[in-house]
C-alpha cells in the first residue's frame, strides 16, 4: 500500500469504504443492505471497521465509496 502521509484519502476523517450484508437469494439476486463503514489506518496497514449490525446469515462485503448513486 502506498504510504499514507503522501495519500491524503488515507487520513481523512471520512469513511474509506462502506460494509454491507450481502444475501443471495433464489433467482440469482443478491440483497445489500449497508451497515457499516471503514476507515483506513493512518500507517495504511488495516482499517477501523463501525458495524451498526451484526448479520446472521450472508456475508460482509467491503466496498470503496464512490460518488456514483447506486
Amino acid at each position: 500500500m502506498s504510504d499514507a502521509k503522501n495519500n491524503p484519502k488515507t487520513t481523512s476523517k471520512s469513511p474509506t469504504h462502506v460494509a454491507y450484508q450481502v444475501r443471495d437469494r433464489e433467482g440469482g439476486k443478491a440483497v445489500w443492505t449497508r451497515i457499516g463503514a471503514a476507515w483506513a489506518h493512518a500507517d495504511g496497514n488495516g482499517f477501523n471497521l463501525q458495524i451498526e449490525a451484526v448479520p446472521l446469515d450472508g456475508r460482509i462485503t467491503l466496498r470503496v465509496i464512490t460518488d456514483n448513486k447506486e
